[in-house]
């Protein structure tokens, strides 16, 4: 049977109709980059101290006096959370005593910021934080806001891929987008935090679920090098746009209400675009809608000034029958063949750690500098070239060997932050940017990675789980930066771990490279090569020189990935005594040399 590929070929990769398509989808990506990390400015921590009233009649020492000295990271700072007993002040205050002269201040009995607290405004005017007292003994609820955001997040990719291979993938792209839109706008009404983490979690529900439903759709229009650049470069500099759009409207809108409003307002723009993008011709056949197909397809060839066969998918009126089948597919025929089940739980553990990576270097950012809208900018611009790079690697390179590279080149960064000397700030500046290089670039390979992998007839519902699982990563990402409070570069350690595991996964995977896209099961199940591992499934293979060596970097591997966690248990909690002798690992690898 004549492939889709070939079937459309007649149109040319880059018409006005395939422009057309191009950039719209790419413009429906930028709410994603703004409203992704939006949080890192609203749930930041504005340097604060307990408020007292106007009406307490201290004198101007006591005024000044009145907030206790702590020593935090060897450095002395009023205290955020504390002052001292505001009667008690009045009193002294009332007698003309002086404080550090006619009192020890030491001994003055401390309390809480009963009366709430004073927020500096140099970097915002007001934040979500500053709006509802998120600091102190309520600072719990900074991180959680984060999660329940990603919550929100993880949830609707889970679903939005189901839906979107049920329903199709322009009412899910469309509806996803609404979503976001009207639930970001009616965040400034905001009365309390519960209202608000409530409502930031519905609007989660579409955060990354358009962004998904517009990646699917084009890589199922697009064909040739065209689908290559737009799932690889396209789509992800869209993101990066409006992740770069954020920092810059920021700057000028310092009030979290009024920056709100100027990111849900303006989408209000993509109302027209629902003529003007189509449905995916492809997902139409896989319903056994060939007509409806052929009519996008026509109504294309007229936009490209090309003429269109008579009838374009012949061969492909056999789907019908196929569809009859369909009602079956869903997220359990991930989990009922083997083959799709092995590949599934792999790419959810790679995606599932560049997600974490990507999110927690990317949050990380109020850390690089001084001023938070610079650092977001720079975060948001490194991603640029890693983009780009994603791009010439899905050009030039098997997937497999670009999504390890990356990797691996992703964790070597985060294990050399180590070393760095504190009193060398741009060293760790520097590596931790190389970092997020890598992770992103590899991040934005398994989006068309996963793409390639999985058939027609389930891409966007396996795209939606994998993407679900990448979704947990991101959840995770507000606690494990607060690891750093035990051991400082504990959170980099983690995730320089998990990117060495998930690269040896990798190399399980099929590879996809210069191969169409496959439009059923059995095409995936009959076309993919895989690198048989007899650790893994318990098979015999042939002892060739290659798979020798992928056993033996296994072990090697696998051998310093346990003396590296070892040391670094004996290093950070020495009170265990881990002894690295006696602590076994029951890894057992049955080589076959």
């Amino acid at each position: 049977m004549k492939s889709y590929d070939d079937a459309v070929a007649f149109l040319g990769q880059w018409g006005l109709f395939q422009q057309v398509v191009f950039f719209l989808l790419c413009a429906t990506i930028l709410p994603n980059g703004f409203g992704g990390f939006v949080l890192v400015l609203l749930t930041d921590i504005p340097e604060h101290r307990c408020r007292v009233p106007d009406s307490s009649n201290l004198t101007a020492a006591w005024r000044g006096g009145v907030i206790p000295l702590q020593v935090v990271n060897g450095k002395e700072q009023l205290s955020r959370c504390s002052r001292y007993r505001l009667d008690v002040v009045q009193n002294l205050s009332s007698h003309g005593k002086i404080p550090g002269v006619d009192v020890d201040l030491n001994g003055l009995e401390q309390e809480g910021c009963v009366d709430g607290w004073e927020y500096s405004k140099d970097v915002y005017e007001s934040t979500i934080v500053t709006e509802f007292d998120l600091v102190c003994s309520e600072q719990w609820k900074q991180p959680l806001t984060t999660m329940i955001f990603f919550t929100g997040v993880l949830t609707g990719c889970f679903f939005s891929g189901q839906l979107s291979d049920r329903f199709g993938r322009k009412p899910v792209l469309f509806a996803t987008i609404a979503l976001q839109t009207i639930f970001t706008f009616i965040q400034i009404f905001s009365t309390s935090w519960i209202l608000f983490v409530i409502i930031i979690f519905i609007s989660g529900l579409g955060q990354m679920s358009n962004f998904v439903a517009a990646l699917v759709l084009g890589s199922e229009i697009l064909i040739g090098n065209v689908r290559i650049i737009y799932a690889s470069m396209g789509t992800m500099l869209a993101f990066t746009v409006g992740y770069m759009i954020l920092p810059l409207i920021a700057y000028f809108l310092r009030d979290w209400k009024s920056l709100q409003l100027a990111l849900s307002v303006p989408c209000l723009a993509y109302i027209p675009f629902w003529w003007l993008i189509p449905e995916s011709p492809r997902w139409l056949l896989t319903q056994g809608r060939v007509e409806e197909a052929e009519y996008i397809l026509k109504k294309a060839a007229k936009w490209n000034k090309v003429q269109a066969p008579e009838v374009i998918f012949e061969e492909y009126l056999t789907i019908k029958t196929e569809k009859q089948g369909k009602k079956d597919l869903g997220f359990f025929v991930l989990l009922k063949h083997s083959s799709i089940r092995n590949t599934t739980l792999i790419i959810c553990l790679v995606w599932f750690t560049c997600s974490a990576g990507y999110y927690s270097l990317s949050f990380n950012t109020a850390q690089l500098h001084p001023d938070p809208y610079l650092s977001c900018f720079i975060s948001a611009v490194v991603e640029i070239p890693a983009y780009v790079s994603s791009w010439l690697a899905l050009q030039y390179l098997p997937r497999r060997v670009s999504v390890i590279g990356s990797l691996v080149c992703g964790a070597l960064p985060l294990f050399l932050l180590l070393p760095v000397p504190e009193d060398l700030p741009n060293v760790t500046l520097v590596l931790e940017m190389l970092g997020k290089y890598f992770i992103t670039t590899g991040l934005a390979l398994m989006f068309a990675f996963v793409s390639e992998l999985f058939p027609t007839v389930i891409r966007n519902t396996a795209t939606g789980i994998c993407n679900t699982c990448g979704r947990i990563g991101s959840c995770i990402t507000p606690y494990l930066l607060t690891l750093n409070s035990h051991y400082k570069y504990l959170p980099y350690i983690i995730l320089g771990i998990l990117d060495i595991l998930s690269a040896i996964a990798t190399l399980l995977l099929p590879e996809t490279f210069k191969k169409p896209l496959p439009e059923t099961i059995q095409q995936m199940q009959m076309q993919r090569e895989r690198i048989a591992c007899p650790c893994v499934t318990g098979t015999k293979t042939q002892n060739s020189t290659s798979e020798v060596r992928l056993r033996l970097c296994l072990v090697l591997v696998v051998t310093n990935m346990q003396t590296l966690v070892t040391q670094f248990l004996m290093i950070v909690t020495p009170e265990l005594k881990v002894n690295a002798t006696p602590y076994k690992w029951n890894i057992r690898l049955r080589l076959q040399l």
